[in-house]
């Protein structure tokens, strides 16, 4: 009898802690916290955050280890209000519509630009780099936002030069993506997900 709830504590106890490893983990619950944020307090990100977020970054896994990504870091912010001017000027009854516009990058106050090879390559290597950023930036109590609109507009607007020609972007490489990011102004709600899609082949 002993011996028996002796092995019945021991099966609780390791289900329990099979348990925590996956439902009361940090990791985990970081991961299903992180949320696209649109709006963000007037306060820029602590540079030394900044510089932990990208090193998180940059020790995302790499095919080969080629580490194809360049990363830009833009804390200057005067230059996000110049392009923003472009912008507005550009969408001026888009601007109107939007009551909270502050910049075009959904308000945020810092963003982190990440180029790619322009001859192609390094996007999977580059989507792993920007993940790991967000995740990072979540763990600090910082809000995230992967953003191309404002990509498609910067490459196609020639009066956008100047604010490409300060990230320094060598020829070889474009910009990829931008990611917005500031401390939240707000705590959106978990969007729908669609677990039909996932099949385990046993």
């Amino acid at each position: 009898m002993k011996r028996t709830l002796f092995c019945l504590v021991a099966m609780v106890s390791v289900l329990t802690i099979s348990a925590q490893s996956v439902y009361e983990n940090a990791v985990i619950d970081n991961i299903m916290a992180r949320r696209s944020v649109r709006k963000y307090l007037d306060k820029p990100v602590e540079h030394e955050k900044l510089e932990v977020i990208v090193r998180a970054g940059i020790n995302a896994p790499s095919g080969m280890n080629r580490q194809p990504w360049l990363v830009r870091v833009v804390e200057d912010q005067k230059l996000i209000a110049d392009v923003t001017e472009v912008y507005k000027q550009e969408n001026e009854e888009q601007v109107k519509r939007d009551r909270d516009f502050k910049n075009m990058f959904r308000n945020a106050p810092n963003l982190i630009c990440v180029c790619t090879p322009a001859n192609g390559g390094g996007e999977l290597d580059a989507g792993l780099l920007g993940e790991n950023m967000m995740l990072a930036a979540q763990s600090l109590g910082l809000g995230t936002c992967c953003l191309q609109g404002p990509v498609r507009f910067l490459l196609s607007n020639a009066k956008c030069k100047f604010f490409l020609d300060r990230l320094e972007i060598p020829v070889d490489y474009r910009l990829n993506y931008i990611i917005a990011i500031g401390y939240p102004d707000e705590q959106p709600e978990a969007k729908p997900r669609d677990a039909s899609k996932v099949k385990y082949i046993m």
